[in-house]
């Protein structure tokens, strides 16, 4: 598997995985530039264990392919024989899930495909697009087991290519705020005692994995790479690679978050902003809605998820001269023992209390991991229903009110528990109560780390957590210094793209823990959903109603053997023969305590002392023992952003760079009509905007839809739609990237005359439609002459597409006026170039691509349009005029 280059350590990125005859798997893995290589052994001889020897030297690549010459040639039945290699290469990967065994020997888990869903800071987030799971031992040392198959499909039951993602650089388990407070450590706790011996040894097992720069006479010095234990809490391979995590090199160790990750673009008048939510899905207590309630013995609560809005300046690709802002959230069911029967259909099973916990035991050590993530204050906004005819989610709250009662009084009062109560259900059916206006008093209020629940902690949850989203959005574009004041209105582009992220962001989670898309959005709660809304309600509801009755039991059997809660084993029975999985999750209630927890000092030890400050924020003893730390040269090249990012000594393509499929404000939202202001925080009404309200199409979607089907139904024209066209008619018929199609060209201009009756006040004014700019004055003279030579030199590279960019650019005509002065004879079509490398590799060279030959066709159909671009309109032929007449009669007779 083969990493690409991290800017701050030198991970593995990409693997090429190959074996040796039967007795090896070689697995070669280099970074992005392909300068370090690293190489793991893994014996096949082993029928149930796992040997790993992990070569400790960094080869260069010449290095690495004289070893796989070698191992090759070794490992022929006959030396010279070339037809039997001893060495082929079985998959390439980007990346090592994990290892894991049932009851047979070990299998890998490879990451085979990868999407760029984001970029922060110069570092990529990846989504897993496919896997590869390798069985290692071979076939002459198998021992079979019946019942492997079986729990090999249960395994691959969790889909890694679904909305699992990683990253080579950045830690993924920790805040951005976590993530940039490691940056910069007190001197004293970075030194060490350590003798030279030692030093050594920590040279070869961490080699450039940290960056410090001293300088004498400052108290701090700045980390500029660092390697971090990640919160497993939020790793969904930790598991996977216990086994292999004391064996092998760090930079071999990739860790997966299981959530969201989306990334938007606000263009502020041609600013770009980047809007980054990122949702972390806890792997503690996991599985799907019904099957788990609550909270287990150890204080983790079922479909706790948490959820970061990251805000930052595009314009500045770095950590270090960026401006960035991070706000948290948390999700997540009622820290008490409760449960849903199950055992008979119903679409709400009553709740129950499983057990008393009259001191707020469960409760307690839930909120202590709280104080040590987030620090104080810690506010619970619970939206389940307080008034109810019979008794459901009520006894939620009758349970949780006293709890927090109970654990405050322990507290000082500067750090107690705030507790906000309100029923969201109930102020909805309410014609007189605006819930988003209450939500937003609620959040305007929020000075810390929200955790908001509802019983699913799904759709109320959904909707509250984006109203205080929305709130932090404008105090973090308010605090860049992007809007003059923090407040920000509904119906304006910046709000529908961050409300259309936060809803993909909960139909994800949903689909996870519900097997549904979200059943109430905002739109709902504004009361302005289309009435097509309700039916989609109701399929939503059944197929989660269905997915709860019939496939969350294998899906939590699948969770359960993926996390390795449950771990085969010929001692003890199967996963699908246990009557429950509650042991499995409630270890604890299996063991006597050994030292019953205080229940008036609920809290860990040392976390009141450093209040409001998160504990895992501290730079104590405690937290640098999970910081590794090496001195490494200011310039080396694991720590070279730009070259890692933009990569100059490869050719690149546009599609690779430019990958991420980001939804940007610009493009999507705001309207494309003439004298509008582009301002991304203007309220704008319905019929403005560029999405329509009943089907979440663009008009121009609508408009392409019909003209496929145009030809079979064409709707009867009259007259003067045929003669001429409306201004609504052209504005309708312009493609996605600005192109107009022939509908919307006047007939008067194909005449035989061969002269265009358009003028300069015309064509400017066709510019303006789409566009909203009137280009009435020329570029100066002398930067036309810059753009001709550019233009003679680039021309013919490019001249078999300006067909297309003839429809598309509205400064055209100065291309065209550029272009007219090209010479198209047959020896400039084919010019003589020498090549000369533009790799700093020898090995790697890449050589600039030969220019297209183009036909005579070609270059006919060019020169007619560079005459039409000059307003000299060639003379139609016989079948220029039978086609046009065709397609007229075909259109629109």
């Amino acid at each position: 598997v083969i990493h690409e280059k991290a800017p701050c350590a030198d991970s593995v990125h990409k693997i090429l995985c190959n074996h040796t005859s039967k007795s090896r798997y070689f697995l070669v893995g280099t970074n992005q530039a392909q300068t370090k290589h690293r190489v793991l052994k893994i014996d096949r001889t082993e029928p149930k264990d796992l040997v790993i020897i992990d070569d400790k030297h960094v080869y260069s690549q010449q290095e690495v392919r004289e070893l796989l010459g070698r191992l090759d040639l070794g490992n022929r039945t006959k030396i010279g024989q070339k037809g039997s290699s001893g060495l082929s290469r079985a998959v390439s990967a980007f990346g090592i899930v994990g290892f894991v065994r049932f009851l047979e020997g070990y299998y890998i888990v490879l990451i085979t495909k990868r999407r760029k869903m984001a970029d922060i800071g110069g570092h990529s987030i990846y989504k897993i697009e496919d896997t590869s799971m390798i069985y290692i031992p071979n076939d002459s040392v198998r021992v079979t087991h019946p019942d492997e198959a079986r729990y090999v499909r249960i395994f691959q039951n969790v889909d890694l290519s679904s909305n699992f993602y990683f990253s080579y650089s950045y830690d993924l388990s920790h805040s951005l705020q976590y993530n940039l407070t490691l940056l910069q450590r007190p001197y004293e706790l970075w030194s060490s005692p350590a003798s030279s011996a030692e030093e050594e040894v920590q040279t070869q097992s961490k080699q450039d994995c940290f960056d410090i720069f001293e300088d004498e006479g400052l108290p701090t010095q700045v980390v500029y790479g660092l390697l971090n234990e990640p919160y497993y809490k939020y790793v969904w391979n930790g598991k996977l690679l216990e086994r292999v995590k004391d064996i092998v090199h760090h930079d071999w160790l990739m860790y997966i978050i299981h959530g969201f990750c989306g990334q938007s673009k606000l263009l502020i008048y041609g600013r770009p902003v980047h809007i980054t939510l990122i949702a972390r899905r806890s792997s503690k207590f996991a599985g799907t809605r019904f099957l788990k309630r609550g909270a287990n013995c150890e204080g983790d609560v079922a479909n706790e998820v948490e959820t970061e809005q990251i805000v930052h300046d595009a314009s500045v690709m770095s950590f270090t001269a960026g401006s960035y802002s991070s706000y948290v959230q948390v999700r997540g069911s009622v820290p008490l023992y409760w449960s849903q029967d199950i055992s008979t259909m119903m679409p709400k099973p009553p709740i129950r209390l499983d057990q008393a916990d009259p001191y707020a035991h469960v409760a307690g050590l839930h909120f202590d991991q709280m104080l040590q993530r987030f620090g104080s204050p810690i506010i619970i906004l619970n939206l389940v229903k307080k008034r109810e005819k019979r008794k459901h989610e009520k006894i939620l709250s009758e349970e949780l009110y006293p709890a927090v009662i109970n654990l405050n009084q322990f507290l000082p009062p500067a750090n107690w528990i705030d507790y906000i109560a309100w029923d969201m259900a109930r102020y909805t059916k309410s014609k007189l109560c605006n819930v988003l206006d209450r939500l937003s008093m609620i959040a305007e209020n929020v000075t810390g780390v929200l955790r908001t629940n509802c019983v699913d902690c799904l759709d109320r949850t959904n909707t509250a957590q984006f109203m205080v989203g929305k709130c932090a959005l404008a105090y973090q574009l308010y605090a860049l210094g992007m809007i003059d004041k923090p407040k920000l209105q509904f119906d304006t582009d910046c709000v529908r793209l961050f409300e259309e992220l936060y809803e993909d962001h909960g139909d994800t989670l949903s689909l996870q823990y519900g097997g549904s898309q979200l059943v109430h959005r905002v739109k709902t709660y504004r009361k302005i959903a289309p009435w097509t809304q309700h039916s989609k309600d109701i399929m939503q509801t059944l197929s989660r109603y269905y997915s709860n009755a019939f496939s969350d039991a294998d899906r939590q059997d699948a969770i359960n053997l993926f996390l390795q809660v449950y771990q085969p084993s010929e001692s003890k029975p199967h996963l699908w023969e246990l009557p429950t999985d509650f042991y499995l999750h409630q270890k604890n209630t299996m063991a006597l305590p050994q030292d019953r927890r205080s229940y008036t000092l609920w809290w860990s030890e040392g976390i009141l002392s450093y209040l409001p400050v998160a504990y895992d924020e501290v730079p104590c003893e405690e937290n640098m023992k999970k910081v590794k730390v090496k001195r490494v040269n200011r310039f080396d090249e694991s720590i070279d952003i730009y070259t890692e990012f933009f990569k100059p000594y490869e050719l690149t393509s546009f599609d690779d760079t430019f990958c991420i499929a980001m939804t940007n404000s610009a493009r999507e939202f705001m309207p494309k009509t003439v004298g509008v202001d582009p301002s991304p925080f203007t309220v704008r009404k319905p019929e403005e905007t560029g999405k329509s309200v009943l089907g979440n199409k663009t008009s121009k979607e609508e408009t392409l839809l019909q003209r496929k089907t145009a030809a079979s139904a064409p709707p009867p024209p009259s007259e003067e739609a045929i003669s001429s066209t409306s201004e609504d008619d052209s504005e309708d018929d312009r493609d996605d990237d600005g192109s107009v199609s022939q509908r919307s060209t006047p007939i008067k201009l194909l005449t035989e005359s061969g002269e265009s009756n358009r003028t300069q006040e015309q064509q400017q004014q066709s510019v303006k439609e789409p566009y909203g700019l009137n280009l009435a004055e020329f570029p100066a003279e002398e930067d036309q002459l810059i753009y001709e030579r550019k233009s003679k030199c680039h021309g013919l590279f490019f001249y078999h597409q300006v067909i297309c960019l003839i429809l598309v650019l509205p400064y055209i005509h100065y291309l065209i006026h550029a272009c007219a002065h090209l010479s198209f004879s047959p020896l400039s079509l084919c010019p003589v170039h020498v090549r000369e490398p533009v790799s700093c590799f020898p090995e790697d060279s890449i050589y600039a691509a030969l220019p297209p030959q183009v036909d005579r066709d070609s270059r006919d159909e060019f020169e007619s349009h560079v005459m039409t671009g000059q307003g000299q309109v060639r003379v139609l032929c016989r079948d220029d005029m039978l086609m046009y007449r065709e397609y007229v009669k075909n259109r629109y007779m």
